[in-house]
């Protein structure tokens, strides 16, 4: 095997295990930063030793044991090592077999558990949202610092800092390495899933930059959820926040067109939608519902997806049905963003005054009040209530708002649209 098929073979099942070894690890030191170290030092042992000694029959394990004693020797000159023995003992035998059962056991023993542990850890609310998005495509991910900064924008010395400072923040804090139990459980996941689909949202509708969709953010997220899934399958907003995504994923084709510009849901090509997608979306929603009947966020906000999913052409749209989602969902996580989209709800089932009335009750709220999407929903209003000048001028209020090139170059052609109609009927 050349040096190059060796090392894109190390790159391959390293992209697979690395989160799983870096659980491994994190359960033996209690430090994901530790861990991230002594795993990478396995990596770097396998660049050097694989193109000489020939790719290990098992190359998952043998990274996992070699990250494994990587960390016991830590733990030796720590002098911490008669404390630790029951906790791993068997990693001894590692060491000193390099191969066997043992060695294959290490990627199965207790993994679910370390796997789910690391996840949680990795969202720990105590870290800033962009902190734990750096961390968890980091860490379970396994996308590099590199890869991350390209995704989101941001300068990759950012975003090393980013992540090094949560790791020291975790150390520092003392944040126990295990998987959060009783009432402590549903916030934590709820941290979680609110990580995922900042994720996903990014790749859907990009809040920067020159593109108005990054599908490689909404796969990593749509990967993470179902991660998550394998691991927690009785919790339904799990189930509910993978429905979501998959069912917004399944437009993706048909949100741009040849040269990149948006095209809005009613615009879109509904035959370019992945029905298999669809299907995806649809199955994991009924298992959310089977699992709680009583519909938490995630699960009502794939139930409005599931509305557009299911209809044939936007005509067909059950927009009184998705007014009385969206109502339920400000009821049960009450949200001025929730309430915008109730009003476009609201103006599709019951006419544009329907949602004006509602969007002209959110002008004073501080969170929208830099939120382009609140002048650009009032535009539409206005449009199809023909006040035309109130509307263009809401349309280029909203264009200096966003940070998207693409979506402000869309918010000027619906205000330079405007002005040629009005100019037309005058």
């Amino acid at each position: 095997m050349s040096a190059t098929s060796v090392e894109k073979t190390i790159e391959a099942v390293w992209r697979i295990e690395q989160a799983k070894i870096i659980a491994a690890i994190a359960r033996m030191v209690r430090d994901v930063g530790l861990a991230e170290e002594f795993a990478q030092d396995a990596l770097v042992t396998a660049l050097a030793q694989w193109p000489q000694k020939g790719v290990p029959e098992k190359p998952a394990a043998w990274l996992m044991a070699t990250g494994k004693r990587r960390a016991i020797d830590h733990l030796r000159r720590a002098k911490m090592l008669d404390r630790k023995h029951g906790e791993i003992g068997y990693d001894m035998e590692i060491e000193q077999t390099h191969g066997g059962p043992d060695i294959e056991a290490a990627l199965d023993d207790d993994i679910g558990d370390d796997l789910l542990s690391l996840v949680f850890t990795a969202c720990h609310p105590l870290l800033s949202s962009e902190a734990r998005v750096a961390l968890t495509l980091k860490l379970i991910g396994g996308l590099t610092t590199e890869e991350i900064a390209r995704a989101f924008l941001v300068p990759e010395p950012t975003v090393a800092q980013r992540i090094v400072r949560a790791k020291r923040t975790l150390s520092e804090a003392g944040v126990p390495f295990e998987v959060p139990r009783g009432t402590d459980r549903a916030e934590r996941l709820s941290s979680v899933l609110d990580v995922i689909y900042l994720v996903f949202n990014e790749g859907y509708s990009a809040t920067s930059g020159e593109d108005w969709i990054r599908p490689q953010l909404c796969e990593e997220a749509m990967r993470l959820g179902r991660i998550l899934a394998g691991l927690t399958p009785s919790e339904a907003e799990v189930h509910g926040l993978i429905a979501l995504m998959e069912i917004q994923a399944s437009r993706l084709k048909a949100r741009t067109g040849p040269d990149g510009a948006p095209i809005l849901l009613a615009d879109q090509n509904r035959g370019q939608w992945d029905r298999l997608l669809i299907r995806h979306g649809l199955a994991a929603l009924e298992r959310a519902e089977a699992l709680a009947p009583e519909r938490g966020p995630y699960v009502l906000q794939a139930a409005i997806a599931a509305c557009h999913a299911r209809a044939v052409t936007a005509d067909a749209t059950d927009w009184p049905k998705i007014a009385a989602l969206y109502l339920a969902l400000s009821q049960r996580s009450p949200s001025p963003v929730i309430e915008l989209n109730r009003a476009v709800a609201l103006s599709m089932a019951f006419g544009p005054q329907a949602g004006l009335d509602l969007v002209d009750q959110l002008l004073d709220e501080p969170a929208l009040k830099n939120y382009h999407l609140l002048p650009s929903v009032r535009a539409d209003f206005l449009t199809r209530l023909g006040r035309l000048d109130e509307a263009r001028a809401e349309f280029e209020r909203a264009a200096t708002m966003t940070r998207n090139e693409r979506e402000r170059a869309l918010l000027l052609d619906r205000a330079t649209a405007i002005a040629a109609n009005a100019r037309a009927s005058a």
